[in-house]
C-alpha cells in the first residue's frame, strides 16, 4: 500500500473513532420514554386530621380552703374514693372556736342588756302614766309630765337599740360558726382524689388566694382528650365525628372516641393559632390516666367501596416531545371545573387523555366519581427515560450531530 493510502486510512479511522460516539449519544432517535403506571382499584377513602392532646377527667374539682391555719388531720389520700360531704382534711379549729365563744358571750351580754333596758322602760312608762293622772288632778306641773314622757320614750328607743344589737351579735356568732365549719375540708362531689397537695402540720395561708389542697376527679370511667388542632385543619372538624387515639403506655392498643366539642376560643403560642377540640372516650377499665399524652386521629370524611386511583396520577403531565405529539387528537384545552381533572392512560406506548370527576382524597388516593376509567385500568403516574439519569419527564441532553 502506498504512503498516501496509509495516510488516508489513518485519517478515516481517527474521524470514525471521534464522531461515532457523539453520533449515538446525540441522535434524535434516543431512548423512548417509559411510563410508570398504577391500577385503578376499589376500596375505602378516609380523610383524617392528626393532632396531639392530653387525657383529662371530664370533671375535675379543685378543693381549697377559705380559712388559714395548720393542717391538723388528713382523712383521705391519693386515689382514695370519696363521697360528697365526706370529711377529707381538717384545719386546727382552736382559734376559730375562740371566736365562736367570744361571739356567743357578746350575744348573751346583749340579751342581758335588753332585759335591763326593758325593765327600765317599764318603770318609766308607769311613772309617765302616774304623772298624767296627777296632772289631771292639778297635783303636778305640765313640765313634770313632759319630762316623764321623754324618759319613757328614751327607754323605749334603748330597747330597740338593744334588740338591734342582739341581731348583730347573732350575725357575728353565725359568721364565727361558719369560719369554724370551714376548718372541715369536705369533698363537694363523689369521685377519686387525683392529687393531694398538703400534709399534716403544713400551714395553709388563704389571705390573697385560695390554696388548692385536693384535686378530685368526679368520674374516671369517663375521660376526655384536649387536643390542639391547627387553624388549617379546624374547618373540617365537627362535633360527633369519630376519632381514635393511642397512648405510649399501651402502644398496641387503639382507643375509640368521638368529638364532643370544638371550642371557639383560640390558643395563640408564638403566633401559631390552634383550637381546643375535646374528644370524649369511655374508660371502664381505668387504663387511661390523667395527664397521658394522646396521638389523636379524627376522621373528618370517609367513603367505602369506591373507585379510586393514586393521587399522583392527577399531578402527572407529559413533557416529552414524543408524548406531547400523541395528544394532538385530544380535545382543545379549556378551563375545567375544580372537581374535574385529566389523567393519562398508557395505550400501547401512546398516551391517551381521559377526563374524570374527582371526589374525596386522603393524601394518597382520590375517589373517582365519574369518568371512563374502570377497576383495573392503568393510569400513568410518572415517566422515566431508559438509559438516562433523568426521570419524571425531564428531557435528556441534546447536541448537534457531528
Amino acid at each position: 500500500m502506498s504512503i498516501l493510502g496509509k495516510r488516508f486510512w489513518r485519517i478515516f479511522l481517527l474521524v470514525l473513532i471521534v464522531a461515532l460516539p457523539l453520533y449515538y449519544f446525540t441522535r434524535d432517535g434516543s431512548s423512548a420514554p417509559r411510563y410508570v403506571t398504577a391500577p385503578v382499584t376499589r376500596g375505602a377513602i378516609v380523610r383524617s386530621v392528626i393532632a396531639t392532646g392530653t387525657v383529662n377527667p371530664v370533671t375535675t374539682v379543685q378543693v381549697g380552703s377559705y380559712v388559714s391555719g395548720p393542717i391538723s388531720a388528713i382523712y383521705a389520700d391519693f386515689n382514695a374514693p370519696v363521697k360528697a360531704g365526706q370529711l377529707i382534711a381538717k384545719i386546727d379549729p382552736r382559734q376559730f372556736q375562740v371566736k365562736v365563744d367570744e361571739s356567743a358571750a357578746a350575744l348573751a351580754n346583749a340579751k342581758a342588756l335588753l332585759g335591763k333596758d326593758q325593765a327600765d322602760m317599764a318603770y318609766k312608762q308607769i311613772t309617765y302614766v302616774r304623772n298624767q293622772r296627777l296632772f289631771a288632778a292639778d297635783a303636778v306641773s305640765n313640765d313634770t309630765v313632759d319630762s316623764a314622757r321623754s324618759a319613757y320614750l328614751q327607754a323605749r328607743a334603748q330597747v330597740g337599740v338593744d334588740r338591734a344589737n342582739i341581731q348583730q351579735q347573732q350575725a357575728n356568732l353565725r359568721d364565727a360558726q361558719v369560719q369554724l365549719n370551714y376548718t372541715n375540708i369536705i369533698s363537694p362531689v363523689d369521685g377519686t382524689i387525683v392529687s393531694r397537695n398538703v400534709d399534716v402540720g403544713q400551714t395553709v395561708a388563704s389571705s390573697f388566694q385560695t390554696p388548692t389542697l385536693f384535686l378530685i376527679a368526679k368520674d374516671l370511667t369517663k375521660m376526655q382528650v384536649d387536643t390542639n388542632v391547627s387553624e388549617s385543619d379546624i374547618g373540617d372538624i365537627r362535633s360527633g365525628q369519630t376519632a381514635a387515639f393511642t397512648v405510649d403506655a399501651f402502644p398496641g392498643r387503639e382507643f375509640k372516641a368521638v368529638v364532643g366539642q370544638v371550642r371557639q376560643a383560640p390558643i395563640t403560642v408564638q403566633n401559631v393559632v390552634t383550637y381546643d377540640v375535646v374528644v370524649e372516650v369511655a374508660n371502664p377499665e381505668l387504663l387511661l390516666k390523667p395527664g397521658m399524652t394522646a396521638n389523636v386521629t379524627v376522621v373528618t370524611a370517609a367513603r367505602d367501596n369506591v373507585l379510586r386511583m393514586p393521587l399522583q396520577a392527577l399531578r402527572f403531565s407529559p413533557k416529552d416531545h414524543r408524548a406531547a405529539a400523541t395528544t394532538s387528537d385530544a380535545p382543545p384545552t379549556h378551563r375545567q371545573p375544580s372537581d374535574q381533572a385529566r389523567v393519562w392512560v398508557d395505550d400501547g406506548g401512546t398516551l391517551k387523555p381521559m377526563t374524570v370527576t374527582r371526589g374525596l382524597d386522603d393524601g394518597n388516593n382520590v375517589e373517582l366519581v365519574s369518568g371512563d376509567l374502570k377497576d383495573g385500568d392503568l393510569v400513568v403516574t410518572d415517566q422515566v427515560r431508559t438509559g438516562s439519569a433523568d426521570a419524571g419527564g425531564s428531557s435528556p441532553l441534546r447536541m448537534s450531530r457531528f
